[in-house]
């Protein structure tokens, strides 16, 4: 089986440093997933998202005001702190480091998969992005996951309980490295938590199609394009953290950009 692996030369990392990237240690160890020599976009930019703590949003509020027109970011809902200790590098390839993850290309209409070991996802293919890696040419962990293999580390996940009426939720869990991220699409509503590192977003109603490439990834769209947008098509964005969790309903358009070596999860409604 055949597989791309993202290098990064000594003229792309420069490159990396013109746009906001850098060598850093980080403050923690993020769970063993920051590594010495992982790069990390410095820029969390702007946040025009509504931002609440759990119990200052009621579950009427919740539905009156968001659920069907706009995105919310919300802290404090669950408390994640058991999965999240699962979720540590350690703990993680401990259990599930032989079994295979089904990786998809980062590009908007493109559906190409490969099944690989985990720890050899981690191992070899989990680096930072390159800015001129196309999106076809990325393989992304985020999705696709074997519940029957999974259910364990699932049934730890406390999911947020603002669920739209008439639907259940259905997660996908990733991992993903600093640069990463999936290119602008859209479907039904949901949340997204991040675990562990950040994870920015950047949005736009069903009605206001973004300007995009489909191979092209976020990091490519961030540094080349987002800076000339007009103030009229800028996006609603934040960068949430963990321990917050993104609502977004459905048909927006929506791309993420990994700021870190990133552990996520997502609950979709439908």
């Amino acid at each position: 089986m055949e597989y791309n692996i993202v290098f990064t030369t000594c003229a792309q990392f420069a490159l990396m440093c013109l746009i906001g990237l850098k060598a850093a240690e980080p403050a923690d160890d993020g769970g063993g997933w920051s590594l010495k020599s992982d790069f990390r976009l410095q820029d969390e930019g702007p946040c025009n998202i509504d931002v609440f703590d759990g119990s200052s949003l009621s579950y009427r509020q919740f539905i009156e005001r968001y659920a069907y027109s706009r995105p919310v970011i919300l802290r404090g809902l669950t408390d994640n702190t058991k999965f999240r200790s699962l979720c540590s590098k350690s703990s993680l390839l401990e259990e599930y480091g032989a079994r295979r993850v089904r990786l998809s290309t980062a590009n908007t209409y493109s559906y190409r998969k490969v099944d690989v070991p985990l720890q050899e996802y981690v191992d070899v293919l989990l680096r930072p992005q390159s800015v001129d890696t196309l999106g076809s040419d990325t393989l992304y962990f985020f999705g696709d996951n074997n519940f029957t293999e999974w259910h364990g580390l699932f049934d730890v996940y406390e999911s947020p309980s603002y669920v739209l009426p008439h639907t259940s939720g259905a997660y996908s869990f990733g991992i993903a490295g600093a640069g990463t991220g999936v290119p602008f699409h859209w479907h039904g509503p949901g949340y997204s938590e991040v675990i562990y590192g950040r994870k920015r977003w950047f949005l736009y109603p069903p009605d206001k199609e973004p300007h995009f490439h489909p191979n092209h990834t976020t990091l490519s769209w961030v540094t080349e394009t987002y800076p000339n947008l007009p103030e009229e098509e800028a996006p609603l964005e934040c960068t949430i953290r963990p321990g917050e969790v993104l609502y977004f309903p459905d048909r927006w358009w929506h791309a993420t950009l990994n700021l870190d070596t990133s552990v996520f999860i997502s609950t979709f409604l439908g």
